[in-house]
């Protein structure tokens, strides 16, 4: 993380966790907030070849990512499984990478591995005279923010504008992401606190999970096949590109196989974190999920995003199953809609 932009956001009233805890109830669902994304990092991929390097790599077609686009990409192992998920968009010639902040060093270090002899360049985004950080900002009054700072607003989801000092992308219905260098933010911060509630971490997670967006972290990876997460649902997967790491298992599980399991959404009166094993009576002892990504609502009340065997899934529906969490007579899980068909 940026070291200036952190010690200007702590003297902003953030506590070093960057929860922020007095917005953790859903009363943050309905208000524009804005939230500091600590939580994520950035990589910049700079040279002439530095699209095509990460088209080789990665599950969506980065060659075919348009100026003005932003899209997801996921780079998996060779049996297919995540090792990370991307939020990618072009700046000038180079190209942004957002990722989770646990895992972008050793995929920054991973990912330089295979550029051999293409002319590319992979840079961490928090550091020298490009960096870059990230405000997320959501809510009615979004837009009108954006207005007020005089900052271009994306035409439409998975678009991006250029600004002075960064762009701003379109991530879901009044959702953006700014990524400005660390004088705009500052410069920024001020005028978005009068639109919106400066909310930390956890409300920015509830919006993911409303929204139906997966992301891999540290305790997650190597867990989940692109489709379980319903990647392919946001955009995340390619089935018409060339080869990548997995790619093979990613397509035969598209078009010859039957995907087992698939991500949810679900509430549940116990603290949830990711990674977290889920079990079902159908499963015995043995887990038949895990939590993906997790956020406080209440006291005594989490939202999630899970991974879970659909026959575990269909079997609630039918009244003849439940989802525990963490054990195998641990809290029941209760499902909620996503914004899209899994």
């Amino acid at each position: 993380m940026n070291q200036e932009w952190n010690d200007f956001l702590l003297q902003q009233g953030f506590a070093a966790d960057f929860e922020h805890r007095g917005h953790l109830l859903d009363e943050t669902r309905a208000a524009t907030i804005a939230v500091p994304l600590v939580d994520s990092a950035l990589i910049r991929a700079s040279g002439e070849d530095n699209a095509a390097f990460l088209h080789n790599l990665l599950t969506n077609d980065v060659t075919g990512i348009p100026a003005d686009g932003v899209r997801y990409a996921g780079f998996c192992t060779p049996k297919g499984r995540l090792l990370a998920t991307f939020l990618i968009w072009h700046d000038g010639a180079d190209l942004w990478l957002q990722t989770a902040a646990d895992i972008q060093p050793t995929m920054q270090k991973k990912l330089s591995m295979y550029i051999l002899r293409s002319k590319a360049k992979l840079h961490d985004g928090a550091e020298g005279e490009n960096a870059r950080v990230l405000i997320g900002l959501a809510g009615p009054q979004a837009a009108g923010a954006l207005a007020a700072l005089k900052l271009g607003t994306p035409p439409g989801v998975n678009q991006v504008a250029a600004i002075a000092g960064g762009q701003v992308l379109g991530v879901a219905h009044d959702r953006y992401v700014l990524a400005l260098d660390v004088p705009a933010a500052k410069t920024a911060w001020p005028t978005l606190k009068e639109y919106a509630i400066p909310a930390g971490l956890n409300a920015w997670r509830l919006r993911d999970i409303a929204d139906g967006l997966p992301r891999v972290v540290a305790a997650t990876q190597e867990q989940f096949i692109p489709q379980m997460v319903n990647f392919e649902a946001v955009g995340g997967v390619s089935f018409k590109k060339g080869c990548y790491p997995g790619q093979e298992i990613v397509a035969r599980t598209q078009y010859l196989g039957k995907i087992k399991r698939r991500m949810y959404r679900a509430t549940v009166a116990a603290p949830a974190v990711a990674g977290q094993d889920l079990y079902a009576p159908e499963t015995g002892e043995q887990s038949c999920g895990n939590v993906v990504i997790a956020a406080q609502t209440a006291d005594n009340a989490w939202e999630c995003l899970v991974v879970l065997q659909s026959s575990a899934y269909d079997a609630v529906n039918l009244g003849s199953g439940a989802v525990h969490l963490g054990a195998t007579d641990g809290p029941i899980l209760s499902f909620l809609n996503l914004p899209y068909e899994n």
